[in-house]
């Protein structure tokens, strides 16, 4: 038996300590968890905040470990059922927590929006954890669980056994913290990388027998009844949707998902294309880059008075078989707050509820499904049917 149910990696940073705020609020009683990092007097800051929560926390058990020590990883690993990791940017700092979990056969959840670290990860890891039935379940906050579970939520009130097309329009408002921050700037610094890999994970990849699943960048366009203007959103999102349908015959024979930012005003949406693509030519100059990432350092983020004001609504128009239907997911701070809501009931679902059989790199959709969309809806988020 394993010493742990859950240990939080990364508990001494910005999310990660909203994390364990979370955590210390809302887990199980009977919850064995555990803080890990690697320093150990940040780890004790953290302890003595979540003890003000509720004071039989002032004995929770720390972890020392680091990214750049193997060892350290395997043996946090090794203790407990789910590791929870907020360490990133992934892509430089990810892989060896992977690994560990990965070979020990225990579950991982991350905040990662970075597609190429995501592929890589498949392409190491997928095969071990299949055999050690390790569930490696990337993208557990607003990257992309609104969007992954709303597609699911949608497809599951449309006809099953026919063609089926979902169109995803993200609204939000919120601010960066450093290290998402830092982790953008990584992503557009690397796109001609993270093309080759996605490619090698395409022809890696098996594909469902004699079903589709598509995520092609859409059309900007005009939402007519909403009132709003739409742009491709050319994120991680679409690609973990898409995931999710090959995995299950219930998203139809051929299946097709499209993502889009929308805005009621269409100068906010030129300036955000355009913004969008300065920040894009400038990461791919080291000078520039740098400079940027010195602008929000990681570690840091919005107020609580400012993610107090913050929101997010993701609208799905769904149609197939003649039928259409539109749905909506929503809530609060989509950066902070509901992340690590988001983030905290995954691992909690993967360690506690009754789950279908899944193994290897999974989505939220895949691994967790009406579980996590119950608990998510009991901790405040709103999935409804418009």
């Amino acid at each position: 038996m394993r010493a742990y149910d859950v240990v939080l990696f990364g508990a001494t940073g910005f999310t990660g300590g909203l994390t364990a705020e979370y955590l210390a609020r809302h887990s199980p009683a009977d919850l064995r968890w555990a803080l890990a990092g690697r320093n150990r007097g940040k780890l004790e800051a953290v302890r003595a905040r979540l003890a003000a929560i509720d004071d039989r926390f002032a004995a929770l058990d720390l972890l020392v470990a680091d990214s750049g020590e193997p060892a350290s990883l395997r043996a946090v690993a090794e203790a407990t059922k789910v590791v929870i990791t907020t360490v990133g940017p992934y892509l430089t700092q990810g892989e060896p927590l992977v690994a560990a979990c990965a070979a020990a056969g225990t579950d991982y959840v991350d905040l990662t929006g970075e597609p190429e670290f995501v592929d890589r990860m498949y392409l190491a890891h997928d095969h071990r954890a299949r055999e050690t039935g390790a569930r490696l379940v990337h993208a557990c906050g607003f990257d992309s669980i609104p969007h992954d579970l709303g597609a699911y939520f949608t497809v599951k009130q449309l006809p099953e056994g026919v063609p089926l097309t979902v169109n995803g329009y993200v609204r939000a408002s919120g601010t960066p913290s450093g290290g998402t921050f830092l982790s953008a700037l990584t992503i557009m610094s690397r796109l001609p990388a993270g093309a080759r890999v996605a490619k090698e994970r395409a022809a890696a990849e098996p594909r469902p027998a004699g079903r589709f699943a598509h995520a092609p960048l859409g059309r900007p366009h005009r939402v007519a009844d909403a009132g709003w203007w739409a742009v491709p959103l050319p994120t991680i999102d679409p690609e973990v949707v898409r995931r999710s349908a090959a995995a299950s015959e219930r998203y139809g024979p051929d299946f097709t998902y499209r993502h889009f930012a929308a805005v009621k005003h269409l100068p906010v949406l030129a300036g955000g294309v355009l913004g969008a693509g300065a920040l894009l030519a400038a990461a791919q100059v080291p000078p520039a880059r740098r400079g940027l990432s010195r602008l929000l350092a990681p570690g840091n983020g919005p107020s609580p008075e400012r993610r107090a004001r913050s929101w997010f609504s993701v609208r799905f128009i769904g149609e197939g078989g003649g039928e259409r239907v539109v749905t909506e997911v929503s809530g609060g701070d989509p950066g902070y707050d509901e992340t690590a809501k988001m983030l905290a009931e995954s691992a909690l679902c993967l360690a506690t509820d009754t789950l279908p059989e899944t193994a290897g790199q999974v989505t939220t959709a895949t691994a967790m499904g009406d579980a996590l969309i119950d608990r998510l809806t009991k901790a405040g988020l709103r999935f409804h049917t418009l």
